[in-house]
């Protein structure tokens, strides 16, 4: 798939803009705080109806104005798919093919996304959320059932948090309510779980190949799940649902007293060995950099093998953080095999001499002007 054009209204500093790419490489040159990231945010949001920049879509509104419009027309392997949203003080609303879409779950994935940036790199070394997010994200664009899953997990996660946090101030006192969003919990749980694990293992498959050519085979990458639950790779869904129900039955006092979920996938982890030592802990900022971009280019074979097409890569300014030599793997794997976009202030030798036919845009100040 690929994104023939894009139309922004009173989207951050984009007052009008309405513009068409290549299916190839499209650059988007300029200074700092002219308006490249702001591009990419744009095909970001559109793709996943939500910034990876703000957890407010009202700063996504251009200053003094009431709404803003992202829209673009995806080709896919079915055809031309329209695509739209539109964002108010009140929320948002998605159309697809011109059609309302008042279940978000039903506009994900006609238009999927592999994002790139400096803070990817947090990946490896960042808090375990940044993780969870990664897979939740990323998963959710791969199968419409993960999504699913997912969604209905947080919904029961967050009511079920609630009723503790009453039974915590003895504002309820009937643990009847309790035991029945627990069972619910766990059935959501153990089916998140099972789920992240078959899909990470495909990730962990396709990105050993990626991380062995870009250390030329001195390093073999791991990517482990790591979860509350002892050996649960071993568990199938039935067994993983009795030992969360025990596992809740034992902390069942301390959730009322804290007022919260103390089991399940949303305090799991992922643990990245490189050579069977932890990377996060152990490795060098390069072993660093180089599993976050093998973990990434790997995603564009998942995406392709879980849904048919291949994603549109997004790099945001990320050229500049890498050496010549992960530049020259990443630049390789997209030529010719994904759409595209990439920001930077300059391009690089490198860059100059691996990108075949680029379309080039200069940025500034909130408009775009291709180069002849």
């Amino acid at each position: 798939m690929y994104l023939t054009e894009l139309t922004l209204k009173n989207f951050r500093n984009y007052q009008d803009l309405d513009v068409t790419f290549s299916p190839g490489v499209n650059v988007f040159l300029g200074a700092n705080a002219q308006g490249k990231t702001n591009l990419l945010e744009a095909i970001y949001v559109l793709a996943l109806t939500r910034s990876h920049r703000t957890h407010s879509d009202k700063e996504l509104i251009m200053m003094g104005e009431s709404e803003a419009r992202v829209a673009g027309v995806v080709e896919k392997n079915s055809g031309k798919v329209p695509l739209s949203l539109t964002f108010t003080n009140k929320g948002k609303k998605a159309r697809v093919n011109h059609l309302n879409q008042p279940k978000l779950a039903n506009y994900i994935g006609n238009l999927n996304v592999i994002l790139f940036a400096p803070e990817d790199l947090e990946l490896v070394k960042g808090a375990p959320s940044v993780r969870r997010s990664f897979i939740d994200r990323e998963f959710s664009q791969m199968s419409p059932k993960y999504l699913y899953v997912a969604n209905q997990y947080r919904a029961t996660l967050k009511q079920r948090n609630q009723y503790l946090k009453q039974l915590q101030m003895q504002k309820q006192s009937d643990k009847l309510f309790l035991e029945v969003l627990t069972e619910r919990l766990v059935i959501f749980a153990s089916e998140l779980i099972e789920r992240r694990i078959k899909l990470l293992k495909d990730l962990n498959q396709a990105a050993q190949p990626i991380h062995e050519a870009i250390t030329q085979n001195q390093e073999k990458l791991e990517i482990d799940y790591i979860s509350q639950i002892k050996n649960v790779e071993e568990l199938d869904q039935t067994e993983l649902q009795q030992t969360l129900t025990k596992e809740f039955e034992r902390v069942q006092k301390r959730e009322i007293a804290e007022g919260v979920t103390k089991v399940g996938p949303h305090r799991d982890d992922l643990r990245f060995l490189v050579n069977g030592f932890d990377v996060a802990t152990f490795g060098s900022q390069g072993q660093q950099r180089t599993t976050a971009l093998a973990v990434k280019l790997a995603e564009i074979d998942l995406m392709k093998q879980q849904t048919g097409e291949y994603p549109v890569l997004l790099l945001d300014d990320v050229l500049s953080e890498l050496d010549a030599s992960r530049q020259t793997h990443l630049l390789k794997a997209m030529q010719n095999k994904v759409q595209t976009f990439i920001t930077t202030p300059s391009l690089s030798d490198v860059a100059k001499q691996l990108i075949e036919d680029p379309k080039i845009f200069n940025v500034q100040d909130g408009t775009l002007k291709e180069n002849e």
